[in-house]
């Protein structure tokens, strides 16, 4: 079998999904995580398109490492490319044989995926009440957003003692509406300075958070001050782009969850080797999943496999899953689990004219500034 063709399907918001076609007729599915990055991404595929065809598809190791170490550059834009190529070959693979991707992998340790979901609203009590309304559908773990007011004006000032405040209200609110049998975890999207995440760290700490997602940016020394000095359990790692960050990571800080993304960090090849090494040094996994249907069921099939993965995010907000959309037949939540697919690859279908149905429009955020007009970090 020999690989005939890449086909870039950009679709939505931020989807940009990937065929690999081969002259037997088989194709395997991925999906690319750059995602305001999607169109240069696009590109990235045909031209590596070029390198690979011809080559057998069942070959994956072979084909990430001719991608990973023969290629001048690196990026974001150039591994997305990657993730979604071999994601979609172990889906081409695991069809091939007839099994889901994780028998490939070595087999499942687990039966059903545990997910947290996003909780959102205005002010405390809208927190308190849309945090209880998920915990009665049956949800064990939630995250919130710190989020990021604005003036009149559309900059950022708020202070130091206003922001610690307000997100310990949204907390105590949650904490005291769901009790002490549920997970509640806090995203920062890297929106602070380090002496706010450590303040706010240690304001948190008596509600006992699941973790602190991406405090500040992602300058290691400064995490590892953070981490050490906020007393909370840190997770973070979304935006890194191959193994070699995550070791470092590792190395240098004390991290308890490290959030690999499937479609950026180099597809399901690079999660695996990421994972081993982290379960050589006690560290859990939380894959980042901000995307869709393929993307989370790339980190499905590795969740599946590795003893020490953690919780997984799923792209739904206060009850709602676009997801659900998107594909023929919608993942299995239960209780707060997903049920394991048990369908060949991947194990999932995307609805027929995808590119259609939901016509491409992107997403490329936006620049955001502080009172003074200086740049905010995001």
């Amino acid at each position: 079998m020999k690989i005939t063709g890449v086909e870039p399907i950009l679709a939505g918001k931020r989807y940009l999904f990937v065929k690999v076609h081969t002259d037997e007729g088989l194709t395997g599915l991925g999906e690319c995580g750059a995602w305001a990055y999607q169109e240069a991404t696009a590109g990235v595929l045909k031209q590596m398109e070029k390198m690979i065809l011809g080559l057998d598809p069942m070959r994956i190791e072979f084909i990430w490492n001719a991608l990973t170490r023969n290629l001048h550059f690196r990026g974001s834009v150039t591994q997305s490319a990657i993730s979604g190529l071999d994601i979609a070959l172990w889906d081409l693979k695991a069809k091939y044989f007839g099994v889901p991707i994780y028998e490939l992998l070595g087999g499942k340790t687990r039966d059903k995926i545990k997910i947290y979901v996003n909780v959102r609203a205005k002010d405390a009590a809208g927190f308190a009440e849309n945090a209880k309304k998920i915990k009665d559908q049956g949800f064990k773990a939630i995250r919130f957003s710190i989020g990021h007011p604005k003036d009149e004006d559309g900059r950022c000032g708020e202070t130091f003692t206003a922001l610690v405040t307000r997100v310990e209200s949204y907390m105590k609110a949650m904490r005291e509406a769901v009790g002490w049998d549920m997970d509640i975890a806090i995203e920062c999207h890297r929106g602070m300075r380090p002496a706010e995440a450590i303040e706010l760290g240690r304001a948190l700490k008596p509600y006992r958070p699941y973790f602190y997602e991406d405090p500040i940016p992602d300058n290691l020394e400064a995490m590892r001050g953070c981490i050490r000095q906020c007393e909370i359990p840190v997770a973070t790692g979304e935006r890194f782009i191959n193994p070699m960050e995550f070791d470092s990571l590792m190395t240098t800080t004390d991290v308890r969850y490290i959030r690999p993304d499937m479609c950026v960090a180099g597809g399901i090849t690079a999660g695996r080797k990421i994972a081993a090494e982290a379960e050589a040094r006690g560290v859990y996994v939380i894959p980042h999943n901000p995307l869709g249907p393929v993307s989370t069921a790339a980190c499905l099939q590795l969740d599946a496999v590795i003893p020490n993965f953690e919780v997984q995010e799923y792209p739904m907000a206060n009850g709602v899953c676009r997801l659900d959309k998107e594909m023929k037949e919608p993942f299995k939540v239960e209780d707060g689990y997903i049920i394991l697919p048990d369908k060949p690859g991947l194990g999932v279908e995307l609805i027929d004219d995808i590119d259609k149905v939901f016509p491409f429009e992107g997403a490329y955020g936006g620049i955001n500034l502080h009172e003074d007009g200086s740049i905010v970090d995001r």
